[in-house]
């Protein structure tokens, strides 16, 4: 059965979005130097396909600045000075074999040469910069989207090629989401779970427009009818970018559909809950969704927030 978490309520929602005028509301953001992540992902093929189409990807982005020679008074500079962020994504790919996968890992390596090639790596925030951010995330989300499109329309073996995307990016507390198609990002703050992503698909929809409810039987096979993704659909769409705000302890977890289409919600918190690592979690999930059916394939990706706590 699919994960029915629930959203953020509208107060949970305010907290977690409405931080950008830092002289009204007063902000604990730590530097992201001293914020340490603990992040693991894990892919399996499943229990009855046989190609893998799904890929996951994490990465550590560092700029820094160490004094190697001054005459400078002694402690006038920092012997070092560090910013660091972290970025997590997962892709679902569409189509038939090769078409699948390549979409997928195209997406993924489309998303890495477009961060490589911004000439100015934004690694301090305030809100116009969190705008830039945000604006930049969806540029990107639609660049790999004509990439997917170019690529599919120059090979027929290649159409309907097509990937689900979710990304996320944070930078000491603030973390960027960029979302499109039906794989998921998820928050577990203080034991509870919390979706943050929508599903761009028809069943979503119906759900949306009031036509049924989660638990009627029309709406089941409609899950997997995406009605956005990138390079597939009739009509390119821009995908969901947000910004929120982490917290000591917060788990970050994102994940494909074959997770979430047979591991329910209160299973996948008990696992981010008991589990002592990252790395732990993500092989409780996998296992979980085996278990519990694992007829597609599954990949998760799961980043664990410690902040540096003040001295007593």
């Amino acid at each position: 059965m699919k994960a029915s978490s629930k959203h953020f309520d509208e107060r949970k929602t305010l907290e977690l979005t409405q931080r950008d005028n830092r002289d009204s509301i007063k902000v604990e953001s730590p530097p992201s130097s001293q914020v340490v992540a603990d992040i693991a992902g894990q892919s399996h093929i499943g229990n009855l396909r046989c190609d893998n189409q799904d890929y996951f990807l994490a990465v550590r982005l560092e700029r820094s600045l160490n004094t190697h020679l001054t005459n400078l008074p002694p402690g006038v500079l920092p012997q070092k000075v560090e910013e660091i962020a972290y970025g997590i994504a997962v892709a679902d790919g569409m189509g038939g074999m090769p078409a699948g996968w390549l979409a997928s890992s195209l997406a993924l390596r489309k998303l890495i040469d477009l961060v490589v090639k911004t000439p100015d790596w934004i690694m301090r925030m305030n809100r116009r910069k969190a705008a830039v951010v945000k604006r930049r995330m969806t540029q990107r989300f639609r660049q790999i989207d004509l990439a997917l499109r170019a690529r599919g329309d120059g090979d027929p073996r290649l159409a309907g090629m097509g990937s689900t995307l979710t990304a996320a990016c944070s930078l000491g507390a603030d973390l960027f989401v960029g979302h499109i198609g039906d794989s998921r990002a998820y928050l577990l703050r203080d034991g509870d779970l919390r979706q943050l992503t929508h599903d761009h698909t028809l069943a979503q929809a119906m759900i949306d427009a009031g036509a049924a409810s989660a638990d009627d039987a029309v709406v089941h096979p409609m899950r997997r009818v995406l009605m956005a993704a990138l390079g597939s659909t009739g009509q390119p769409s821009d995908p969901e970018v947000q910004r929120l705000y982490l917290r000591n302890e917060d788990q970050l977890l994102l994940c494909t559909d074959g997770l979430t289409e047979y591991v329910d919600s209160e299973r996948i918190t008990s696992i981010l809950r008991k589990s002592s690592s990252a790395d732990e979690a993500c092989s409780a999930l996998i296992a979980a969704a085996l278990a519990g059916g694992g007829n597609d394939n599954v990949t998760v990706v799961l980043a664990r927030y410690r902040f540096p706590q003040p001295a007593l």
